[in-house]
């Protein structure tokens, strides 16, 4: 969950690294630090907080061409100067930026001599003691560590004695070699390189790296040549720049309608009716053997997972059930070869969701992902999948992301359905639904001024519910989320059939409660809950599809406020209900003077347990 940048070439090293962890800074983040190789010297520089407060502690003359940096989010001690990364030994040979967590530390501490000094509380120092230890060249060093360590890493380790030389490692957290001319990369993240070179090279668990300016070196643990092959990645340098606006939170709202584009694009059969996935590894026999499909995945993508969900079972009439990836592997599940496992994350590589389908594998299951980051963990892992194709997501809180997992969604179930009963012309009418759902979530931006009104009315309310039923329950836990996780406001979302079997107790005048209406067959059921609010006197906000003149005139009555999106079909009402409330949330955060892109105690890509 943290972020490592590392050089080693005939460029200055300090601009490269700030500018590196600058690129990070998204990943969220409390602590900050940089070592680099200086007139045969190690120089650790580190700081608490953001990172100007590490450059104001920086000689920008330091003439060094190699070095490391990190940005640290607190697992083991608080985030102080002492516990930041890197971390030296007690003879400031060693530099090393970790991420991960050691979990057999104490073991490892007690390992050591008596008089070793630990000048900070992180599982990780204990790496750099352990160096001291060992002999042979960096690599072998970093291999004979490694190997006594129980638990993740993503490694990088500076040797005041090897001035030119960065050894990498990799177990349970992504590393990825940047490859320059006449210089080498590594990071935690495309990211830090992106400025410098989109040829990379991916780590697999279990591999080390020596890196020169000349190039680099694969090993195995068991000192064994890898041969690896760099991957040209389509990314610029802009996908990671705000465009202009005031957060990377809100241009990835404004960038749905080309993001869905993206999603779509040759994956729309009109011959057919159906989906083309390309990716999936599957033969048309193979679908219809599908008896059941279990989705995993965390946060948002759970939530994406259950809207998929329902959007499988109701059109391919396959029973579907959605759960928490790190729940699922500690139940000691069992595993069918009838079922379909699907893991959905945005960044491939979250520690839980990979853990998940891991277990899965090793059990015989069959496993498609749903990713956004081309080349990452879960997407080379898996047995097939579909891209998202989302470009780059900066902002720690998901939005184009989760938009992209309920389009990806919207097409497995259109290929399953029509690879059964599914009509040809219920496919076209699909089609046709999503060609049209770039234009309809820009016309749901454009209701931008009215959620923001409501969202400076309710701003200051200490706690929000929201509610749906069916396919809207999963759009009430995602708007739920977003607006915790960066406005700070307590929220929760019920199945509005829940409410009068507990929930309503807490219902008061100052409790909005916002309810998802979809243009559907329980649409009067929903209704009929907002009738339970407002018989409680607390205010509701009705977010709704429906035109119907009858339906919207009692909608309206009983709602404080109602934002009505376009009328579109089933299977796209949850994205165009979902981003009425990430605009929601955006502005309550900015109403409220939050910390849009790095809300506190979150990171974007959860890499440990």
């Amino acid at each position: 969950m943290c972020g490592i940048i590392a050089y080693t070439g005939n460029q200055t090293v300090v601009p490269i690294l700030l500018d590196g962890l600058k690129r990070l800074e998204y990943r969220g983040y409390d602590s900050a630090g940089i070592s680099v190789i200086s007139r045969k010297k190690l120089k650790t520089i580190k700081s608490a907080g953001k990172l100007n407060q590490l450059e104001v502690k920086i000689d920008n003359s330091i003439a060094s061409h190699c070095g490391i940096g990190h940005t640290r989010w607190a697992t083991h001690g608080a985030p102080t100067d002492e516990n930041a990364h890197p971390h030296n030994d007690s003879h400031h040979r060693f530099a090393i930026a970790h991420n991960g967590i050691i979990e057999n530390v104490d073991a490892l501490k007690n390992s050591l001599a008596n008089d070793v000094i630990f000048t900070s509380e992180t599982d990780s120092e204990v790496i750099a003691h352990l160096l001291t230890q060992q002999d042979g060249t960096l690599a072998d060093a970093v291999r004979a560590v490694v190997s006594q360590i129980v638990g993740t890493y993503g490694l990088a380790v500076i040797d005041q004695q090897n001035p030119n030389t960065i050894v990498v490692a990799r177990n349970g957290s992504p590393v990825l070699l940047g490859i320059g001319d006449g210089e080498m990369f590594a990071a935690s993240d495309m990211a830090a390189l992106i400025r410098h070179t989109n040829q990379v090279v991916h780590l697999d668990d279990g591999e080390i790296a020596e890196l020169s300016p000349d190039g680099f070196k694969v090993m195995r643990m068991d000192a064994s040549v890898a041969n690896k092959k760099a991957i040209t990645l389509n990314a610029q340098f802009a996908h990671y720049d705000r465009g202009g606006h005031p957060h990377y939170l809100y241009r990835e709202i404004l960038d749905q309608p080309d993001t869905v584009t993206q999603t779509l694009s040759g994956r729309l059969d009109e011959r057919f009716s159906t989906a083309h996935l390309g990716g999936l590894n599957f033969e048309a026999r193979d679908l219809i053997g599908i008896k059941r499909i279990t989705i995993l995945g965390c946060g948002s993508a759970l939530y994406a997972g259950m809207a998929g969900a329902h959007m499988i079972e109701t059109l391919a009439r396959i029973p579907v059930r959605a759960e928490a990836a790190a729940e699922f592997r500690y139940r000691n599940p069992v595993i069918e070869q009838d079922t379909l496992y699907i893991v959905v994350s945005q960044s491939g590589e979250t520690f839980d969701t990979l853990a998940a389908l891991r277990e899965v594998r090793r059990k015989g299951g069959f496993v498609l992902g749903i990713v956004n980051s081309v080349g990452s963990t879960i997407a080379r892992e898996v047995d097939g999948g579909i891209y998202m194709h989302a470009g780059p997501e900066v902002s720690v809180a998901s939005t184009k992301g989760y938009t992209s997992m309920l389009v990806c969604f919207s097409l497995l179930a259109l290929l399953l359905g029509r690879s059964r009963d599914l009509s040809p012309q219920r496919g076209t009418s699909i089609i046709n639904e999503l060609k049209a759902l770039s234009e309809n979530i820009q016309r749901v931006l454009t209701l931008e001024p009215s959620i923001k009104k409501i969202a400076n009315k309710y701003k200051k309310s200490s706690s929000a519910f929201f509610i749906g039923r069916t396919n809207g329950f999963p759009i009430a836990l995602e708007g739920a989320q977003k607006l915790k996780e960066i406005s700070y406001i307590h929220a929760e979302a019920y199945p509005a059939s829940e409410l009068k079997h507990g929930p309503l107790a807490l219902v008061t005048k100052d409790t909005p409660c916002f309810v998802v209406l979809p243009n559907d067959e329980l649409l009067q059921k929903t209704i009929s809950s907002m009738e339970e609010i407002n018989a409680r006197g607390a205010p509701v906000i009705a977010v709704a599809s429906t035109h119907n003149k009858e339906e919207s005139t009692r909608i309206h009555k009983l709602a404080k406020a109602v934002i009505q999106v376009p009328d579109a079909g089933a299977l796209t009402q949850p994205v165009l209900l979902g981003v009425v409330f990430q605009l929601l949330a955006y502005h309550s955060a900015v109403g409220l003077g939050r910390d849009v892109d790095q809300p506190r105690n979150l990171a974007k890509s959860v890499t440990v347990e």
